[in-house]
């Protein structure tokens, strides 16, 4: 991290995307990455902006209103009938809770445009695979303990594979992501009216 970033617990319920938005505003800090559990401060100086921390934290505001995204799945994941199985689902449930969900985009990581969904129905809430895939088709719909996400790109990945999509891009023309903190995100069955 080097002698310029600090690294320290995340205070428990405080919006992801607020408190992001809040820690790159402080004076000094040069950037800040949030995750479930950690945050990790960037600062211009040896000297970390903690001390402005606690008030920023008692005011923090309701996160952003961002953008809305539908996206079109295909429903064939590799995974799709074991996690009917894990969940004690029928395939047709899995689906109907997965594609009727309110998403909203609360981190970005893992590779560009991998945005983490939370939202998801608690009855899909399963850990991750045991063993990675080396190689998870790009545009793969997927599921991993509380959060749902699309893989950008090919890669490998330990998310149980749900579906693909059908329609619908995660850059925009000049390769940026489309998804980012704050955006909700709605996926429905390919072909449904």
């Amino acid at each position: 991290m080097g002698p310029t970033a600090t690294r320290f617990e995340r205070v428990d319920g405080v919006d992801s995307v607020a408190l992001l938005a809040a820690l790159r505003g402080l004076a000094g800090v040069i950037d800040a990455v949030v995750t479930d559990r950690h945050v990790l401060l960037s600062h211009a100086t040896r000297a970390c902006p903690l001390d402005d921390l606690e008030p920023v934290l008692r005011g923090l505001m309701p996160p952003r209103a961002g953008a809305h995204h539908r996206f079109e799945v295909v429903y064939d994941g590799a995974d799709l009938s074991e996690v009917a199985t894990l969940a004690g689902l029928s395939i047709g449930d899995v689906i109907a809770r997965h594609a009727s969900g309110s998403y909203r985009v609360e981190l970005m990581g893992f590779q560009v445009g991998f945005a983490y969904l939370g939202g998801l129905d608690p009855r899909l809430h399963l850990p991750r695979r045991g063993s990675p895939r080396p190689r998870v088709p790009a545009q793969s719909v997927a599921i991993a303990g509380a959060r749902t996400a699309v893989y950008p790109f090919a890669s490998p990945g330990g998310w149980h594979l749900l579906g693909r999509l059908d329609a619908g891009r995660l850059f925009d023309a000049l390769g940026a992501p489309l998804l980012k903190p704050g955006d909700t995100v709605s996926f429905t069955v390919a072909g449904a009216p």
